[in-house]
């Protein structure tokens, strides 16, 4: 779960390391800069995913920052807007990663810089005007402090271009993990904010301010920034919430079970990459709960209390050894959000968006108690729940759209290595 929240904070000045060459100087200058036709964008980058709902609990994607670029793991989050690596500038405190922890260079990003003042609510002070510090905390306990930097990423965009734009990034040098911490490099901020990566990379104007994703069920899938690799015309959408614009949210939304309305409304919900489960505030997981309950009575099939994979589990006469197994004995589950007068948009769920198969056989549900882990009344539509769907957040329609998909193709462009 990494819903973020930033707080407004100025810490230490910090010693930098790595001050680049005049001739990476250089080399960024004939890179970065970006002919301005006056024509309509029509490019977009795609970056494949790796990981999985289960038994690994994430997905992930590689960025390549840096001179020269150097490989990074990194969780693609929308609930956040802030890109940040685990940075040994030097390192307060840092969690195991799959890569050596990012040099930074000593471009600073300054404490007037508007990016700056957009990670901060409010008249922000800065001990040190040169720089911009940040402190980024997730719903689940979890932060990351560190300083602003500049620096490059190496990206292909579907025209068959290699760019390196450069981006403000966060060099997190003191890491608290929460439960869901995950060993990665860093967070892909994918949100709404100025720093978000795809706001950072419109901008430029490199892309248009749209950004989606496709995970596979059966794992992997890919993200995309820009508008050009899917059919807008098959695209269901439903507004952003005009009340609730930090995060991507349709606004409120109703659960539906089996086809049928349940009562289960006036909840708010967030889609959010960086969660692997669903998240219902009390309330409403209580009553699913109950629905479902009510429809397993009288079959052969038993709560699992052996099973700890996940809250609830269920076992039948012998192990299941995939959702077709259980099919007969459970419903799919919808969210209908309004959309205009008397009009409403369903963003269905199968059962393989709420479901899964655990190691022992046992079917477990992946909607969880929201409100237990501190997420008050916010509902999140997490991984599980999106899998084999191109999921779209369109910040210059202010949609949120989806489109079901094969998210093991991801879309192919035949890149130009300058």
């Amino acid at each position: 779960m990494k819903t973020g929240i930033i707080v407004v904070l100025c810490f230490l000045s910090l010693a930098l390391i790595v001050p680049p060459s005049s001739a990476s100087d250089d080399r960024r200058q004939k890179w970065w800069k970006w002919p301005s036709t006056g024509k309509s964008i029509c490019s977009s980058v795609v970056l494949p995913l790796y990981g999985n709902v289960y038994p690994q609990g994430y997905y992930y994607a590689q960025i390549n920052i840096g001179h020269p670029p150097r490989p990074y793991f990194v969780d693609p989050d929308t609930g956040s807007d802030l890109t940040w690596l685990q940075c040994d500038a030097p390192c307060v405190h840092c969690t195991q990663a799959p890569h050596p922890y990012y040099r930074p260079n000593n471009d600073l990003v300054p404490c007037k810089d508007p990016l700056c003042a957009s990670l901060h609510s409010g008249d922000h002070r800065c001990d040190d005007p040169n720089q911009c510090d940040y402190e980024v905390e997730y719903a689940d306990g979890g932060s990351s402090l560190g300083v602003l930097v500049n620096d490059v990423s190496l990206l292909n965009l579907t025209t068959g271009v290699r760019i390196t734009p450069r981006l403000a990034i966060g060099c997190g040098y003191d890491q608290i993990p929460g439960p869901s911490y995950q060993p990665l490099d860093g967070v892909l901020g994918l949100g709404k904010g100025k720093t978000g990566i795809v706001s950072q990379l419109h901008s430029q104007g490199l892309i248009r301010n749209v950004v989606g994703h496709c995970f596979s069920s059966r794992g992997g899938g890919f993200l995309f920034f820009g508008d050009d690799v899917y059919d807008s015309s098959r695209v269901i959408s439903t507004p952003m919430s005009r009340d609730y614009r930090k995060h991507y949210s349709p606004g409120y939304g109703e659960v539906i079970y089996g086809g049928k309305a349940t009562g289960l409304k006036n909840l708010l919900v967030i889609f959010d990459s960086g969660s692997s489960y669903t998240y219902l505030s009390s309330q409403a997981y209580e009553g699913l709960l109950y629905l479902i309950t009510k429809e397993l009575s009288g079959k052969p099939i038993r709560e699992a209390v052996d099973d700890e994979t996940l809250p609830f589990c269920w076992k039948g006469r012998k192990p299941f050894r995939s959702i077709r197994d259980v099919k007969k004995y459970f419903k799919p589950v919808a969210l209908s959000f309004s959309n205009g007068w008397r009009s409403k948009t369903q963003f269905e769920i199968p059962l393989e968006g709420y479901l899964l198969i655990s190691s022992r056989g046992s079917v477990c549900l992946g909607v969880l108690n929201g409100t237990e882990v501190g997420l008050q009344n916010f509902n999140i539509i997490g991984d599980i729940s999106m899998q084999d769907k191109m999921v779209i957040y369109d910040n210059e329609k202010q949609t949120i759209g989806w489109i079901p998909a094969n998210c093991d193709n991801p879309p192919r462009s035949n890149t130009i290595i300058f």
